[in-house]
């Protein structure tokens, strides 16, 4: 197989994504690209079978190395990648772009909700050209494909309320924090589905209960996990809001409620936990990991509504999200696997 490009792969998400691909698939080749072509190199010999190179993103050819750089025989041929992954703000998507221009699958994980039209028009302009894995979601994902396995015991999804609370030490590296510096610059309204309308609210503020019963000062997040939860499940409400908390240790911690009809009909609700005591970066390198391993072929679950598929079958060319290629169940599999606990409360009605 040829290498999976990681861009930004030197980087916490890239670096962490690239140790679980490695435990996973002991055979992936995998390239880190990095504006640092030292740390690249050292992310590169700690994983083995890793290269390393430097990328220029405002070049439409990455600026990566020609074949005959790379050790091939000709000098006009780019060197060759199976897939290409951003894990980093490619303000010009020439990441996107090189993957269109070589049948490459891409997935990004930068474009927030009041940002992602660059990408779906580069996809509709050449809807045949690549697969595209827009994964800008709570932890590139994990947080819906977690409510989507909690919510497989209802007949019928009224409501989703998902709580977060996350360290103050634990936000992310220097990317993630310009994404959310970014975000915040865009727009400070947040969005939910009010029976069944999606709106966007200007104020945000809001409380969030911790599992101890404390509560911390919060706000209500205009994330892309509200639309794909509204769309997979059907609920008419949904809401996402998340705090940030001054703690000694970089423990996360997620509350999903769900209200509905059970299988016979009658009202159901729930509410499971999903924590992680070394917090945000495990439960994020799961969903990137997940969303990699399925655009390249190397396990192929059924998505969400769809109990059968063909393991291998290639994910056709268009826009996806986590939840319309990753089954829920294997999804938190891996995540126990990572480390985490994911835990239903007592009190159920």
């Amino acid at each position: 197989m040829k290498p999976v490009l990681i861009l930004g792969g030197s980087g916490q998400a890239g670096s962490d994504t690239s140790a679980l691909l490695r435990k996973w698939h002991p055979d992936l080749p995998i390239t880190i690209a990095g504006r640092n072509l030292a740390r690249a190199q050292e992310v590169a010999d700690e994983l083995g079978n890793a290269t390393a190179v430097t990328v220029d993103l405002q070049r439409t050819d990455l600026g990566l190395p020609t074949a005959d750089q790379a050790g091939g025989a000709s000098a006009t041929a780019e060197a060759d990648y199976s897939a290409v992954v951003a894990l980093l703000r490619d303000e010009r998507y020439n990441g996107l772009r090189y993957a269109q221009d070589h049948g490459l699958p891409y997935f990004g994980i930068s474009s927030g909700p009041a940002e992602i039209a660059p990408e779906v028009i580069a996809v509709a302009q050449r809807p045949t050209a690549s697969p595209v894995l827009l994964a800008s979601h709570f932890f590139a994902g994990s947080v819906v494909l977690a409510a989507l396995h909690s919510a497989s015991e209802f007949s019928r999804v009224d409501s989703i309320h998902i709580t977060a609370v996350l360290d103050e030490q634990d936000i992310g590296g220097p990317a993630a924090l310009a994404d959310l510096e970014r975000w915040a610059t865009i727009t400070s309204s947040g969005l939910v589905r009010r029976d069944g309308v999606f709106t966007w609210l200007a104020d945000t503020a809001t409380e969030v209960r911790r599992l101890d019963g404390s509560t911390l000062p919060g706000q209500i997040a205009p994330g892309v996990d509200i639309p794909s939860l509204a769309f997979a499940t059907g609920a008419l409400n949904v809401q996402l809001d998340f705090a940030v908390n001054q703690g000694d240790h970089a423990a996360a911690e997620i509350q999903i409620d769900l209200q509905g009809l059970n299988q016979t009909g009658d009202p159901l609700h729930t509410t499971h936990s999903l924590t992680h005591q070394a917090g945000q970066r495990p439960l994020t390198a799961v969903g990137i990991a997940l969303g990699v391993e399925r655009l390249l072929g190397l396990r192929d679950t059924p998505s969400y509504g769809s109990p059968t598929a063909q393991r291998s079958t290639p994910v056709p060319p268009g826009i996806h999200t986590p939840e319309s290629l990753i089954d829920p169940g294997y999804a938190v599999e891996r995540l126990l696997e990572s480390g985490a606990d994911f835990a239903e409360a007592a009190v159920r009605s």
